[in-house]
């Protein structure tokens, strides 16, 4: 069951809350409130805590360090990768430009298949737009998302040799 549907009722439960009570406090529909009580629907958080707070409670989030299960090769990647972001910047972008934008050309003719051919479709739209920030999270990202947009990264070539070796260093 959702975490926040747990939350919910355990909260409804010490202050004798019933879904309609609750429906009629915070405005939100009690079919609403089923839903998400049997876990059909997810709050947001700023759901839960509004709900929450219609009892005299808020939802507390508890944060902790944690590394991500990678591959070898993933962790590789991401390690070249993070050297490249160092060094991007808007000055960079316009001159790694041409060298991206031949890389996605290559890469086009030998990828095959879903996500690649989506993935370097989502390359060469932030590389045109300049989109650093969406660069910036597909470089150093560790989600599944951006770990599959490395797999088809038109980086190559860029990352001089000393900090390619730098980087490879700090690989198990």
């Amino acid at each position: 069951m959702d975490d926040r549907a747990s939350l919910l009722r355990l909260a409804m439960s010490e202050t004798g809350t019933t879904q309609s009570a609750l429906a009629r406090i915070s405005g939100v529909r009690q079919p609403s409130i089923s839903q998400i009580l049997s876990g059909a629907i997810s709050a947001s958080d700023e759901q839960l805590n509004r709900l929450l707070a219609c009892m005299g409670y808020r939802a507390e989030v508890t944060r902790r360090l944690t590394r991500p299960d990678l591959t070898r090769s993933e962790r590789r990647s991401w390690l070249l990768h993070r050297q490249l972001a160092r060094h991007l910047d808007r000055e960079t972008l316009d001159q790694w430009r041409p060298v991206m934008q031949s890389n996605c050309e290559r890469l086009r003719g030998n990828v095959q298949g879903q996500p690649h051919e989506r993935n370097l479709t989502r390359w060469e739209t932030a590389i045109e737009a300049g989109d650093l920030g969406g660069l910036h999270r597909a470089l150093t990202g560790l989600d599944r998302d951006a770990i599959e947009m490395r797999e088809v990264s038109p980086m190559s070539g860029l990352l001089a040799e000393g900090d390619r070796s730098s980087a490879l260093a700090a690989a198990p």
